[in-house]
């Protein structure tokens, strides 16, 4: 068989439907990789380290040979790893809903390294010797992540979902989304949602070239999805910040121009939400997510929503805390748009996503 190299565009068509593998070091692998893409390093963290500095300081004849010594002794075991990771594959691929033209073929490996050299191809070489159709990614993962990028800077059809803390905002994103409408849950990808109490009971976050790399495929997968242009995509309002990560600034731009859509719910019934969603966290994190927020809520608001939370009474706490959040959030509309032109207020009696989503979709207008 013969080993092709190729483009991004043809790697990650290619991608959606057979296995990917980083041969890059764990510790490459750990910090970002191709969504989707299983673990095979050649070398470990390392092992990389040393043929490296092989390569900068002798020659990479040397650096060849000693990355030789580490690959020789684990080629079965490599060989064996990428048989296991191909079945773990083929049984995903089998339960998750497939097309005709969406089915994963038994031998194909898509291989890439850092820059598309030595790595991917002794490993391409291994794998192709042994029976697989092999393909590797010209340019290597440095390219993947230039595509990433240029994926923020194509135009999108945004339709902003605003509204105060409390009103239920991703509720409807994620009801929207079963309903068969494009979304992209941004807190999702970040594991944070969004203030000081954003992290409580959230996974740790991705590294902001990790989050960037999940953005990428959300809005590569919603293209994919459909055939038109222009295609409506629904996402909440954010600050630029997400907990440590920051939304890319090509598509934050977008963010900010884009429409939004308020939904304007009495301030009790958010209150009693937050209370329901957050009153269930462990009393010493949210004594600890207020007293971070001390220096932009005040000293004595502070003072008072701790003493609040050592007494148990979560919703008066809330209520100290809502009503600080309220006039943050009114800032950034100003901020958006000093006349508010562009945003346009959906009247809701209650934090209810079915009944909020059907006044949504008859009252929006285009602006």
């Amino acid at each position: 068989m013969a080993i092709q190299k190729i483009s991004i565009d043809s790697f990650l068509d290619l991608a959606t439907s057979n296995l990917v593998l980083d041969v890059r070091s764990p510790g490459e692998y750990l910090h970002a990789h191709i969504p989707g893409a299983y673990s095979l390093p050649l070398f470990t963290d390392e092992e990389r380290k040393v043929v490296g500095t092989a390569y900068k300081q002798q020659s990479r004849k040397n650096a060849i040979k000693i990355g030789l010594d580490y690959f020789g002794v684990k080629m079965r075991k490599m060989v064996e790893e990428a048989e296991a990771l191909m079945v773990h594959h083929q049984s995903l691929a089998k339960k998750q809903p497939s097309t005709s033209n969406d089915q994963p073929t038994t031998n194909v490996v898509l291989i890439h390294c850092w820059r598309g050299g030595m790595r991917s191809a002794g490993v391409a070489w291994l794998l192709d010797l042994y029976g697989f159709k092999v393909y590797t990614l010209s340019g290597g993962y440095k390219a993947y992540r230039r595509w990433a990028r240029e994926q923020f800077e194509r135009p999108y059809l945004l339709t902003i979902l605003g509204g105060y803390t409390g009103s239920g905002k991703t509720l409807v994103l994620h009801q929207l989304e079963t309903m068969g409408q494009k979304v992209i849950d941004l807190e999702a990808l970040a594991c944070h949602k969004g203030s000081a109490f954003g992290a409580l009971g959230e996974k740790p976050q991705p590294s902001q070239e990790m989050f960037e790399n999940l953005l990428a495929e959300k809005l590569q997968v919603i293209l994919n999805q459909t055939a038109l242009p222009g295609v409506e995509i629904f996402i909440e309002d954010e600050s630029q910040r997400i907990g440590v990560l920051n939304i890319p600034d090509c598509f934050w731009k977008q963010m900010r121009t884009n429409q939004v859509v308020f939904f304007e719910i009495p301030f009790e019934e958010r209150l009693s939400y937050l209370t329901e969603e957050y009153g269930k966290f462990d009393k010493a994190a949210l004594v600890n997510a207020t007293i971070r927020i001390q220096k932009r809520l005040g000293g004595l608001e502070t003072k008072q929503a701790v003493n609040y939370l050592l007494k148990d009474n979560q919703r008066e706490c809330f209520r100290i805390l809502l009503k600080y959040y309220d006039k943050y959030y009114e800032k950034g509309l100003v901020a958006r748009n000093t006349d508010l032109s562009g945003i346009q207020k959906i009247i809701c009696s209650s934090v209810d996503p079915t009944t909020n989503i059907q006044k949504l979709l008859h009252e929006k207008v285009t602006i």
